[in-house]
Parts: C-alpha cells; structure tokens; sequence
C-alpha cells in the first residue's frame, strides 16, 4: 500500500497532522491502535497553565521565553516562541474547520469548571460547559445541578459545593428520573456516559428530559447536568435547550467522556472527508529502513504487506498507549527503537508523594529541534515524532498536553509538505 504520509497513532496529534497533510492533497494514512487520549479527557485543550517551576500562566504565549529557560527540551522551546504563536492559531482554525465549536484564544487563558465544580485555567473548552474568563465567575447566582438517578461517574452535591465555595453561587442539587434509563440503570457496567446519551439522543427521550427539568429548575437561572446527550451531533442538546426554559450547560464525566469522544470523531470525519485512510484496530509492529530513511512499517493487520510512504509520523502516545514502554530495566520506544530520554536508575522514574510531578511524564522520544526523531544520536531523514510521545515536558503538572500535540502535529505537517513539494 502506497502513503505519501503514514501516521503511527489517532489520537489528537496523529489526526491533526494528518487532516493538515489532507488539506493539501497528501495521501494520508493513519494507523490506530485503540482509543486514545481524547475518549478519556475533559474536551477542554490545554496551552500552557504552569511553567516548570510551579508558576501559574494567564498568558501562555508571552510565557514561552521564561518556559525555554526554565524547559530548553520542552517542545515549545524547539521550535521557538515566533513558530509556536502562528501553530496555536492555526490550530484553533484547523479545529473550526473539523466544525468544533471551541471558546478560547491562545492569547489568554480562561477558567473552565472541572467535574468537581472548581475551576481550571485552560485553553479552548467545548461551547457547551460552563467558562469564565480569568478573574471573573459565573454570571448566574442559581443554579441546579441535575444528576442523573443512578449514574455514579457525576457527583451533583461535590460539585455544588465547589461552586458555593469557590464563586458563592446558591447551587441546589435534584436527581433526574427517566423510565427510558432504568435497562441501562440495571446494569451499573452499562450506565455510563456513551450509553446514556444513545438513549436520551432519541427525540422522545429528549423531550421526557426538558420535562423533568423544567419541574426540578425551581428559581434556578442555569442547569448544569453530566455531559450525556448529543452523542453524535449538537441536535439534541439543542432540541433540549430549546424546551428547556432557562440555560442549560453540560459538565465532563468520568471516562468514557462524551465531549472528548466528540472532538475524535471531528477530526476523523474531517480526516475521512478529504480522502485519508482510517485503520482503527491495528498496531504498527515494525519498520524497514533504508539507510537513515524509512522506506514503510508493517502492522499487525497487513501482516507481509509493506504501508509505504515517502514520510513517516510517530504519534502513538506515551505510556497510556503503549507508544512508550517500561520495563524492569529501561524505558524503549518499541517500533524504530528511537533515542529516549529518561533516567537510567529506577528508583528515579517516580516520587513517593502521588500529587508530586512524577519524571517518568518527562520521559519520551529525542527530536532533533525539527522534531525529527533521533536514532543513535543523528535524525532519521523522514520520521518526525508529535504529541505525547516526545520527550522534555510535563502534560499535567505544566497543562499543556493537547498544545503539544496539536503545535507539533502543525509542525511537521508543515515540515513535511515542503519535503514533498521539493521532492515531487
């Protein structure tokens, strides 16, 4: 099978870079192990929160000198502060092309409310949770938080006390019944976010549920309930706002989250669209170079069959997917056997205190400041790494996962259009 491009992972940063490639007539092929990060997160997009050292950012793009000081192997700091400014912006353009309805500029970041009712500073959020800008709350003194009767994976009372704590909002707290969910409801296995929102997608489900809430709402001026409806489209959440007689805003869940599940099939219908190719269910197991080129990788699926291409992208995650793996003795990338940073003693992969930043997170692949993978120390001519699997930043303790992702997927995005523009 013949790519111009093949991508090793579909998840935020393998779909982003492909769906750019697409946009200008590559041949594109991505290769998906499982499901990714984005089924497991908020649907929020973190930029920049903190920098290395603990201090919160508002602005994350005039925080990007002092993070190249603090972080010189951070992503950002390879690519430089000039590049990293016009990828964030073209990514939230990429994303408004996928028909994500995002809220956010790279500029500044605002305050999302979390699935504990508090508040997280991030980059862009779904239109559809509840956002503040930095330094102001939110504009309702009422609201009702609606449970779901027998859904575990949303807590109504943790989250209205958070929000009475923290932005002095009078929160109440009501159950939602609904006969349509008891099937679900007998199966705790079952009653989860994806399963819910197939039921209450259904236009008489809809309807039962504007009715229940219009009854439990009281003098509240916002509803706020778990992000259950609208599986594959805005409709009903719409079909509900519209019967519904006061605001209506949806909070993440636990995994499986609906909103993240969203901004994946986004993209992948996007992708789809301009003619890429899809393999959801496969593993890249190996490739084959010629010289410090790779001429195509073999996968679990095509068995004998070579996927060829011109160029080869490495987004297959970190640990979560398997795009970096531990063993007793060292850390390895598993299909190139590409240079890693880590650390060679054990006993410093990790901190005692949980909450602490763990360094096995820093851990990932070594880039050249083109993002093109290192190999006994020297870049392998056409393989270039994005996303979680790189190595030099903290996703979580620094808030900036889904930046990294998207920004180097643009990148060599960009990188390897010129590649094929001079060599065709």
């Amino acid at each position: 099978m013949e790519f111009d491009v093949v991508v090793i992972g579909g998840g935020l940063a393998g779909l982003s870079c492909a769906i750019r490639l697409a946009e200008q007539g590559k041949r594109c092929g991505v290769v998906s192990a499982g499901q990714g990060a984005l089924f497991f997160s908020s649907g929020s997009l973190d930029l920049l929160s903190r920098l290395p050292d603990g201090s919160p950012v508002t602005s994350p793009l005039e925080a990007l000198g002092e993070l190249s000081r603090q972080a010189p192997r951070h992503p950002y700091s390879l690519l430089g502060a000039q590049a990293v400014t016009a990828l964030a912006r073209e990514a939230q353009t990429l994303l408004a092309r996928c028909d994500l309805s995002l809220f956010g500029r790279s500029a500044q970041n605002h305050w999302r409310v979390t699935p504990l009712g508090t508040r997280r500073a991030t980059w862009l959020s779904p239109a559809d949770i509840p956002v503040t800008e930095l330094g102001q709350v939110l504009p309702w003194s009422k609201v009702l938080v609606a449970g779901i009767e027998g859904f575990l994976d949303f807590e109504p009372h943790l989250i209205a006390g958070s929000l009475a704590t923290e932005q002095e909002i009078d929160a109440a707290t009501a159950y939602v019944h609904l006969p349509a969910l008891d099937p679900l409801r007998n199966n705790p296995s079952e009653f989860r976010a994806v399963n819910i929102a197939r039921v209450l997608d259904i236009p008489e489900n809809t309807r039962a549920l504007a009715e229940e809430l219009n009854r439990l709402a009281g003098d509240a001026e916002c509803i706020i309930l778990p992000a259950c409806i609208g599986l594959d489209g805005p409709r009903p959440l719409e079909q509900l706002r519209a019967a519904v007689s006061r605001p209506v805003r949806l909070l993440p869940t636990l995994p499986p989250s609906l909103l993240g599940l969203r901004i994946f099939q986004a993209l992948r219908q996007r992708l789809t669209r301009l003619g890429g190719v899809f393999m959801p269910g496969d593993r890249v197991l190996k490739a084959k170079f010629d010289g410090r080129r790779i001429a195509g990788v073999y996968t679990r699926s095509h068995a004998d069959i070579m996927l060829r291409a011109q160029q080869v992208v490495l987004a297959g995650g970190s640990f979560f997917s398997n795009g970096l793996v531990a063993d007793r003795d060292r850390i390895y990338e598993p299909v190139f056997g590409a240079d890693v940073w880590s650390h060679a003693d054990r006993g410093e992969w990790s901190r005692a205190d949980f909450f602490a930043p763990q360094p096995y997170l820093q851990f990932g692949v070594k880039t050249d400041n083109d993002l093109r993978v290192l190999l006994d120390n020297e870049p392998v001519e056409n393989l270039y790494a994005v996303g979680a699997v790189l190595g030099g930043y903290d996703p979580l303790q620094q808030g900036c996962g889904a930046g990294v992702s998207l920004i180097s997927a643009l990148h060599a995005a960009q990188r390897i259009a010129l590649s094929l523009k001079e060599t065709a």
